[in-house]
């Protein structure tokens, strides 16, 4: 599982650096105006998920969302603070995929 290092876009722009999908998974720091941009160069789709850690109701755990990436498409999936902050893992979020062959990710705030 690597952490990808958000990049922020600026008044002149950015030419964001894309990395490899980890097998085991993503870790980003969430926050407003951050996304995690996914393009699947694969033949097949793959569903990106959010894990959204703690409960929201009782003992109720929150939902992860997924995304459906179609076969060699791509997906800007925004990635805020709540609910997807981990306060045990440092605020990370996390972020796992069913398929990492050819699929890049960058980690990009606005």
């Amino acid at each position: 599982m690597a952490t990808l290092s958000v990049q922020t876009i600026g008044a002149a722009g950015l030419d964001p650096t894309y990395a490899a999908a980890s097998g085991g998974g993503d870790k980003l720091k969430p926050g407003k105006g951050t996304f995690l941009h996914v393009i699947n160069g694969g033949g097949s789709s793959i569903t990106v998920t959010l894990v959204a850690p703690g409960t929201y109701y009782g003992s109720v755990a929150n939902p992860d969302p997924m995304y459906t990436v179609g076969a060699s498409g791509e997906m800007m999936i925004p990635v805020p603070a709540s609910p997807f902050a981990n306060a045990s893992d440092s605020g990370l979020a996390s972020v796992t995929y069913s398929g990492v062959t050819s699929v890049t990710v960058a980690a990009i705030r606005i």
